[in-house]
């Protein structure tokens, strides 16, 4: 390389970085900021499970036309273990082999220590069956895993440990389908990162990336690195305009590498399109702000000790109309008076500018918890997505929660009818000496199936699972039947209830009102109604008080509402 160029890109990257330092410094003096109060740290000795031969139980596992589920943290025999923990869950599957996924977790081997290691399970089997061989760095305390894949095959495992408030990430590597890892290599990092690689066909395929929170950082103000040799070693650290934070990344079609997460008014997103190019400093195009009518949050009811859930963003990499578009996703506590909302927003010019955000949860109470939003996009454009979800919790448990599903087909203008996939579970149930059940979910699409890493009670603790997510879409750019979008104001209604509803179609529409024992009180049908939204004002005014359903119905599709009268 000249050394007229060597010099020119080292004072590039003096002045970035010195730049980037002075905007850190600043932020890091406003007034104490959400980033600074929820970080991972040793609190507990390790602590062995007492005997896992002998407390085991039957595994839980369930099985449909549509969603398969079973527990991947098991024994040797496919028994759940009593007394042990698992969260945060990150999933990762070879294209080229998807019999081979692994999975890697927060492993706690004793329920009354909140030491966590690096657990890992692996199946060959396209899921059928896992094993769990234990944690890499057995005994060394290790948190926050992050997995993924490179075009070759090698799974990565990035992992953060911390000794005396001192943040450190390695990353491990396994050729073998996740049977065995090497020793890992210094990646830099701080709590609370996030890792993508580069499976372009561009000057950055294999690069990997990584960026986490600056506050509690190994090299702060530094919160971004990269590998540009296959993870043989990591650049020096560097600052992440927008300073982003509880976020992920994502790697366009071109190469362009986008993070979002928190910042210091919202939802943001930053772009970097010369990160991908080896012999220059990461820089970054610009940082666009979102509104998602909300903002990440911590602490809430449901994950007291936890996140509400982190911003999750995707690329589309199809090759049809919607190639290069950009998503966010996330639980947000809204602005308004909701304590979580799963929502969406939408980038068709690379993330300069976004939509107006879309709320993919279809219930309109303002007490029920979304959470942990999490999404992925499979190589057809599809959009799935996943979210815990409080809306059929008793009023005597209001915090349990189910798993739910929605997908988008037409780049995430429109969503299906929510699909409750899991069966309720108190997430308060079998905490490791700490109250959340971690911070994220992780999922991978492909074209047939939504591939989902999640925790939840259903064995009676926490445990990790592998859900298999199949419908039968066909026609995927063609399919003009999106969720009714139906939403009925106010509820609680005392007189007239303003429904809002909107078709794809030119169809016939049925609206139904029964009380809670099915019986029909009053029904309306049109023989054909134009494709749109449309409004209607519906008499409650003769209701008693109590909880009624209000139905829709057109050809293709129907969906249901609770409604209170007071």
């Amino acid at each position: 390389m000249p050394k007229y160029l060597t010099l020119a890109m080292g004072l590039m990257l003096i002045a970035s970085f010195s730049a980037s330092t002075v905007q850190s410094q600043q932020l890091k003096s406003r007034s104490v900021h959400k980033s600074t109060l929820h970080h991972e740290k040793i609190e507990d000795a390790y602590l062995p499970h007492p005997d896992q031969k002998r407390f085991v139980s039957k595994a839980y596992m369930f099985r449909d036309d549509i969603v398969f589920t079973t527990q991947v943290n098991v024994n040797a025999d496919g028994q759940n273990i009593i007394g042990d923990a698992a969260n945060e869950p990150s999933i990762s599957l070879d294209p080229s082999n998807p019999d081979k996924i692994v999975i890697g977790w927060r492993q706690f081997d004793n329920i009354n220590s909140n030491f966590r290691q690096a657990g890992y399970a692996f199946t060959a089997d396209f899921g059928q069956t896992w094993t769990f061989p234990g944690s890499i760095n057995a005994g060394v305390f290790r948190s926050d895993p992050v997995l993924d894949i490179d075009s070759d095959g090698t799974f990565y495992y990035n992992s953060l440990t911390s000794n005396n408030g001192e943040y450190t990430c390695k990353v491990f590597r396994s050729t073998d389908g996740g049977t065995s890892w090497d020793d890992g290599v210094e990646a830099k990092g701080g709590d609370k990162q996030w890792m993508v690689i580069d499976k372009t066909e561009g000057q950055g395929k294999g690069n990997i990336y990584s960026f986490w929170t600056s506050y509690w950082s190994s090299c702060y103000p530094g919160n971004y690195t990269r590998s540009i040799n296959g993870g043989n070693s990591y650049e020096n650290c560097s600052f992440v305009d927008g300073d982003p934070y509880w976020g992920t990344m994502a790697v366009g079609p071109d190469g362009s590498l986008y993070i979002a997460g928190s910042g210091w008014q919202g939802i943001v997103v930053s772009k970097s399109t010369n990160a991908q190019n080896p012999i220059a400093a990461t820089l970054w195009d610009f940082t666009s702000q979102l509104n998602m009518e909300g903002d990440l949050s911590y602490g809430a009811e449901v994950n007291p000790g936890g996140l509400l859930g982190q911003a999750s963003i995707a690329v589309d990499h199809s090759g049809t109309v919607s190639h290069g578009n950009v998503y966010v996703l996330a639980s947000v506590q809204r602005y308004s008076n909701d304590p979580g909302d799963v929502m969406f927003s939408r980038s068709i010019d690379g993330g300069i500018s976004w939509s107006s955000p879309v709320r993919v949860n279809q219930d309109l109470s303002f007490s029920n918890t979304q959470w942990f939003g999490t999404m992925s996009v499979a190589p057809n454009g599809r959009i799935d997505a996943v979210w815990l979800d409080t809306r059929d919790a008793s009023s005597l448990m209001p915090r349990k929660s189910a798993l739910y599903y929605s997908y988008s087909v037409d780049n995430g203008q429109t969503w299906s009818l929510n699909r409750r996939i899991s069966e309720l579970f108190d997430p308060h149930v079998g905490w490791p000496n700490q109250e959340k059940m971690g911070d994220y979910f992780h999922m991978i699409s492909d074209d047939e199936s939504a591939h989902l890493a999640w925790a939840n009670t259903l064995n009676g603790g926490q445990d990790v699972f592998y859900t298999r997510i199949t419908l039968d879409i066909t026609g995927i750019e063609k399919n003009n039947d999106p969720s009714l979008l139906l939403s009925v104001y106010p509820n609680p209604v005392s007189d007239i209830a303003h429904l809002t509803y909107q078709i794809g179609l030119t169809e016939k529409i049925e609206i139904s009102i029964t009380d809670t024992f099915g019986k029909l009180l009053w029904i309306e049908q049109s023989s054909s109604v134009e494709a749109g939204k449309h409004f209607k004002d519906i008499q409650f005014g003769h209701f008693t008080s109590g909880i009624y359903y209000l139905t829709i119905k057109s050809n293709h599709t129907s969906e249901t509402l609770k409604i209170m009268k007071q």
